[in-house]
């Protein structure tokens, strides 16, 4: 069996290169294991944002757990329901659809520069991979109850009896996420 691999799915407005994405990625490659790690660019249309991890998904047979930030960890629950994978869900969108409705227009990707325009169309898409069922032994829900732009409460309760890492303070970003890379590498199976 191929050993366990890691697909980190970073957030709205984001990229590969996030923190985040970075420091999991170096701290991985650090242990001898960079070939276990991806972070795909994900387009700002929901519908092809799934394709590519779907694609990424079946170009290899080897245990795979998603890292998802934000809108990534919402398209990571609804993945690891599709797919029976295990999912880490950093300050995770649970409400994405009604997020994100409220932020129709131009946006500018943080990291690229690149313009987009995100429409009534793609929040139509965001609410159709609503998942309504979770496996609770498929998370680790990981949330800062300084979350200025996510109420942390509403994740906690959407993953009600799943493990959960609740840290005071903090923001979205999750500035504390350098302290749990150990735990989310214990997580998915991976040991240097």
């Amino acid at each position: 069996m191929a050993a366990p691999r890691i697909i980190y799915l970073h957030g709205f407005c984001s990229s590969p290169a996030s923190w985040k994405a970075r420091l999991l990625a170096e701290f991985l490659a650090v242990a001898g294991l960079a070939d276990r790690f991806s972070c795909p660019v994900l387009s700002h249309v929901p519908r092809a944002a799934i394709a590519t991890v779907e694609a990424l998904l079946d170009s290899d047979d080897a245990p795979t757990t998603l890292v998802g930030s934000s809108l990534g960890g919402y398209y990571a629950a609804w993945l690891a329901e599709r797919r029976d994978l295990n999912a880490v869900l950093i300050n995770p969108a649970v409400m994405a659809p009604s997020l994100l409705e409220g932020l129709l227009g131009t946006h500018v990707n943080y990291t690229s520069g690149r313009r987009f325009e995100f429409g009534a169309e793609h929040v139509e898409q965001l609410r159709a991979l609503d998942t309504p069922l979770i496996t609770p032994s498929h998370y680790l829900l990981m949330v800062e109850t300084g979350d200025e732009v996510l109420d942390y409460r509403h994740a906690v309760e959407r993953f009600a009896g799943c493990r959960q890492i609740v840290v005071e303070g903090g923001d979205h970003s999750f500035t504390r996420f350098p302290d749990f890379v150990p735990q989310i590498i214990e997580f998915c199976g991976l040991q240097s």
